[in-house]
């Protein structure tokens, strides 16, 4: 039981963020949407802000909680980088992130986050099953 305390006490904080900031803002909690505004955006302040409040609560909860860091990839730069270009073309087209469509637009009962949320989760799943079996490991 102990070990779904964290994650669900996590998903019970970032749901709290996203309705908090939507309802004193008027704002989602989309993080491409919130940094594409903080690079290019008309009201970067509270954006910034918002990043390094990610960014400070991953560290504390990280030191007073003992959370362990993750390993580090193991994968070659060129494919990091290639996923990392293949994200950011997918968040534009698709109009948001994970966090957009599965927190924020799901929350709100937007029928494009739905087909965008089942779209990315399934496709995850698909490159988890052929990368695994590509390397020769379980699923």
């Amino acid at each position: 039981m102990e070990q779904f305390i964290l994650p669900l006490t996590g998903g019970l904080l970032l749901g709290a963020s996203a309705m908090w900031l939507l309802l004193s803002m008027g704002r989602i909690a989309g993080i491409s949407g919130v940094i594409w505004g903080a690079v290019a955006g008309p009201d970067r302040s509270w954006r910034w802000l918002f990043l390094i409040g990610l960014l400070f609560g991953g560290g504390v909860t990280h030191f007073a909680l003992g959370q362990p860091l993750p390993d580090p990839s193991r994968a070659p730069m060129w494919i990091v980088a290639i996923s990392g270009l293949l994200v950011g073309i997918g968040t534009r087209m698709g109009g948001g992130c994970t966090s957009g469509h599965g927190v924020c637009g799901l929350g709100r009962r937007s029928p494009r986050s739905a087909v965008a949320t089942l779209t990315f989760m399934a496709l995850g799943i698909i490159t988890v099953a052929i990368t695994q079996m590509l390397s020769g490991g379980a699923l």
